[in-house]
């Protein structure tokens, strides 16, 4: 699959293995990859670094991925960066209030390096 790399990505992610998953899935795609383990963390990293998409999971200690997304998008230096959910939970309702929150795009889980590629390249254009 051939891309135009957008540059860095933010992941944020409290499982190791699936954050170690999803760096080496970006990274091999020419990404350079900022792994945060948390939502304060990913705050943190977000208005220091200006990742051009992130990529967070939904369920988190201390705050979920939907709280995360809703604050990022509310704060000027964050709220034009593309956000892309990724959660086990499938029902429509999930897909639907992560967009309420602000996500540009929602993936669910387990899901192929494609489609996370795809589901990056297509809020990145």
């Amino acid at each position: 699959m051939s891309l135009t790399l957008i540059g860095t990505i933010l992941i944020v992610e409290d499982s190791p293995s699936e954050l170690e998953l999803m760096s080496y899935y970006l990274t091999e795609s020419g990404y350079n990859v900022i792994p945060a383990t948390g939502a304060k963390e990913a705050l943190q990293k977000a208005l220091l670094q200006q990742p051009d998409v992130i990529v967070t999971d939904v369920v988190m200690p201390g705050m979920s991925g939907f709280e995360l997304c809703r604050f990022l998008k509310k704060n000027p230096s964050t709220e034009k960066v593309p956000i892309v959910i990724c959660s086990s939970k499938n029902q429509e309702i999930d897909r639907l209030w992560a967009m309420r929150q602000g996500a540009d795009a929602y993936i669910t889980k387990p899901f192929t390096r494609e489609q996370l590629l795809r589901a990056i390249k297509s809020v990145a254009t």
